[in-house]
């Protein structure tokens, strides 16, 4: 079995006598993008500073690719994205890749190949001799995402990639992270944009007040936490069936195992406990002479599973 990209074993980190970190735990495996999710202050930056080996843990472990994080072996795997994106207003974008190429210690004959492949990449090959100063934040933010790819790393980590960024910029450089991950890179995001990470990551960890509440596949998740919910699509096409149906709400909402019931149109939306019995409720709308054409269960949105885990819910 191949070693996680990352791991972080019962990790913490105190800064000016104050623990950010409370023995916080996750893998990232490798070919994941990874959501990293949580309110400001809860511990995203300390965490990636400490995956960076810029922090070391008081207590616990870190790991990149199996190696300690502190080493120089742990290091040359990773490119990153901070917050102050690390680019040279006074230098072209091209200036910017050479350099980095040379920070990596990247041989002269490869060099030049390399840069007009991430300029390609991110789609900048026409811009490449103009300074960046005269770029935009998106172009930025694309640049950043090609210098901390120039020397070809496994693991990727970006922090707010599309902070500030228009629409037109965040959908580019949301289509830059999917192809990196299909040339088989793993990333690690960190993001408050938790419609980008619910349209691009397969896994996440929610951290609050240093301590991780949730972690997991995110569909499974999704899954898992909307179980609760189901949706009842009913037949009804007369103002007598539509009559019954807004009777029975308070019928189904009075059953043990029903928490809420409301009409939508032709639709039922239950939120039933874990004794709930569908096929019961069903037969309800079938004494009353009202059809059912689907039943399903609702899907939460990560943005819902969000605030119910910061807020102190399930």
């Amino acid at each position: 079995m191949a070693e996680a990209a990352i791991t972080l074993d019962n990790v913490t980190k105190i800064l000016a006598g104050r623990q950010i970190l409370k023995n916080i735990s996750f893998a990232v495996e490798q070919g994941d993008i990874f959501g990293y999710l949580g309110p400001n202050g809860a511990g995203k930056t300390t965490t990636i500073r400490v995956i960076l080996g810029l922090f070391p843990p008081n207590s616990g472990k870190a790991f990149i690719l199996g190696k300690n994080v502190g080493c120089d072996d742990a290091r040359e795997k990773v490119g990153f994205v901070l917050e102050a994106d690390g680019l040279y207003d006074n230098m072209t974008a091209y200036e910017n890749l050479g350099y980095y190429c040379q920070i990596y210690g990247m041989p002269s004959a490869l060099k030049s190949k390399r840069i007009d492949e991430m300029l390609e990449l991110v789609e900048l090959s026409d811009r490449a001799g103009d300074n960046v100063s005269s770029y935009s934040k998106g172009m930025r933010q694309k640049l950043a995402l090609a210098r901390s790819m120039v020397h070809e790393p496994d693991l990727l980590i970006f922090d707010e990639p599309t902070a500030g960024v228009d629409p037109t910029g965040q959908i580019e450089v949301r289509q830059i992270i999917l192809n990196l991950a299909q040339r088989g890179k793993t990333i690690f995001l960190s993001s408050h944009n938790l419609d980008e990470v619910q349209r691009i990551c397969n896994r996440i960890a929610l951290i609050d007040q240093g301590e991780i509440k949730l972690y997991g596949e995110l569909e499974k998740l999704r899954r898992d936490m909307g179980r609760r919910e189901v949706i009842i699509e009913t037949g009804i096409t007369t103002t007598e069936e539509a009559r019954l149906l807004d009777g029975l709400v308070a019928e189904l909402e009075a059953l043990p195992y029903v928490t809420s019931c409301c009409k939508e149109a032709q639709k039922l939306r239950l939120q039933l406990d874990g004794r709930g019995d569908v096929s019961e409720i069903v037969a309800m709308l079938s004494q009353k002479s009202i059809g059912v054409e689907e039943v399903r269960k609702g899907e939460i949105s990560l943005e819902e599973i969000y605030a119910k885990v910061t807020k102190g819910g399930e």
